[in-house]
């Protein structure tokens, strides 16, 4: 478990950087998700089959969190269960901040993460009410 969390902290970092503007690679974020991924809000499930269709999808979230002043991302709380031995359920609550320490959002978010021949990728991404 230890691992799947280091491995996740490795992929906020470079989420945050792309959000800031201190990359503006989205195609970089390849490198954690999985191709096709499933995405889930309260409105829609979704199959991105591409890696086209994650970039625009992820790019869609970076470009609202930079037009908001996007800063940070601290965990409020998180949690990781080991699914089997190539999956694993990471749930946490995220705090989305500008600089000056202002909330933009809140989020429940749940990512299945599955390590296989090519690494570990977000398989999954469930979305969560505040």
């Amino acid at each position: 478990m230890a691992e799947v969390r280091a491995w996740f902290e490795t992929y906020l970092r470079a989420y945050a950087a792309c959000c800031r503007g201190d990359s503006d690679d989205a195609r970089q974020l390849l490198e954690y998700f999985g191709v096709p991924l499933l995405l889930t809000t309260d409105a829609a499930a979704v199959a991105l089959t591409s890696e086209d269709d994650v970039v625009d999808a992820v790019g869609q979230q970076i470009a609202r969190l930079r037009a908001a002043g996007y800063d940070r991302t601290e965990t409020l709380d998180s949690d990781t269960t080991m699914l089997n031995a190539t999956t694993a359920l990471y749930k946490a609550h995220f705090s989305w901040l500008r600089a000056d320490g202002s909330e933009i959002a809140r989020m429940r978010l749940a990512y299945v993460i599955t390590h296989g021949v090519g690494g570990r990728r977000i398989s999954a991404l469930v979305v969560g009410t505040p």
